[in-house]
């Protein structure tokens, strides 16, 4: 198989005015192209420092981070959906290629796509506050993917939902990951999530 990503002793320490933290220390590991990994511990142990770090939003300490060639796009769904009130859900989806400078009709027909395909199609005009909140996460990860990521970074993404609804939509992200082939990276600190 294709190595996407190789860890290899990577270090993070946050310095405060009394003390140093460490944050992550001696982490390797590596995953390969279409692989769905989790990485499972409490709050606190660095999980979300990770996933900010291979996202690039923070620098390591030290260590070795090396992607494989072909990963031009990396996407990072928070644990909050992060939704903007005052932009209904087609303009809420179409942030990432606002941002990035690639809004064209080519991405505008494919998020319509996504978003009919994954049960949006009658919410395309509708806002924020009138979808539940598994539907919001639906939004999310479409927003994320609408930019076309090669490798996806789930941060805790179903931990705001309640039980029910968390069982309901992690099967539902789960297999829109699985019909648009994607690599992903989730941490959790919920064993039986992680499983599922």
């Amino acid at each position: 198989m294709n190595k996407l990503l190789k860890i290899k002793k990577l270090k993070k320490n946050y310095h405060t005015s009394k003390e140093e933290i460490v944050a992550i220390d001696n982490f390797s590991f590596s995953m390969n192209d279409g692989e769905f990994i989790a990485i499972v511990g409490p709050s606190g142990c660095g999980k979300s420092t990770l996933l900010s770090i291979i996202g690039g939003l923070e620098t390591k300490s030290s260590g070795i981070i090396k992607f494989n060639e072909n990963i031009k796009n990396i996407g990072y769904m928070l644990q909050q959906d992060s939704l903007f009130e005052w932009r209904n859900i087609l303009e809420n989806c179409l942030i990432g290629l606002e941002v990035k400078k690639q809004l064209n009709n080519e991405n505008i027909r494919y998020v319509k796509a996504l978003l009919d395909t994954y049960g949006l199609k009658d919410f395309k005009q509708a806002y924020p506050d009138s979808l539940s909140g598994g539907m919001r996460q639906r939004v999310a990860l479409i927003r994320t993917l609408a930019t076309k990521p090669d490798l996806l970074l789930l941060d805790e993404p179903f931990s705001a939902l309640d039980y029910q609804t968390r069982l309901s939509v992690s099967d539902d992200v789960y297999n829109i990951i699985k019909k648009e082939k994607k690599s992903v990276i989730m941490v959790t600190h919920d064993l039986a999530e992680a499983i599922f």
